[in-house]
């Protein structure tokens, strides 16, 4: 039985897809399936999620996107992270570390 799908907590998208992009380029359906298969199917993401997503962080400036010819064979818009973009992932990560820390410590609290 695959495990159970969450909602991710709000702004954990778009550190997920920086991260996927900070392996190499890729399309949207090829992000999807990255997330999904590295995270052995608990995350899942829609289409409606993650090309708004996608827009979002090419909007601030942390992808660039170009129109590639995919495995398919099909144009596909590839993106990839800029400068910036790696700097907001080394941020993302920080932060990250920091919360699960954070909450690490609370659980440990709450079984002694």
């Amino acid at each position: 039985m695959p495990p159970p799908r969450f909602p991710l907590p709000q702004g954990t998208l778009d550190m997920l897809i920086l991260q996927i992009l900070s392996l190499g380029p890729a399309h949207g359906y090829g992000i999807a399936q990255r997330l999904e298969q590295i995270s052995r199917s608990v995350v899942q993401v829609n289409e409606g999620s993650l090309y708004p997503a996608l827009h979002r962080l090419h909007q601030k400036g942390w992808l660039r996107a170009e129109w590639r010819q995919s495995e398919a064979g099909r144009e596909a818009k590839f993106y990839s992270l800029t400068r910036a973009g790696r700097r907001q992932l080394a941020l993302e990560k920080d932060s990250w570390a920091r919360l699960t820390g954070a909450v690490g410590l609370i659980f440990e609290e709450g079984s002694r």
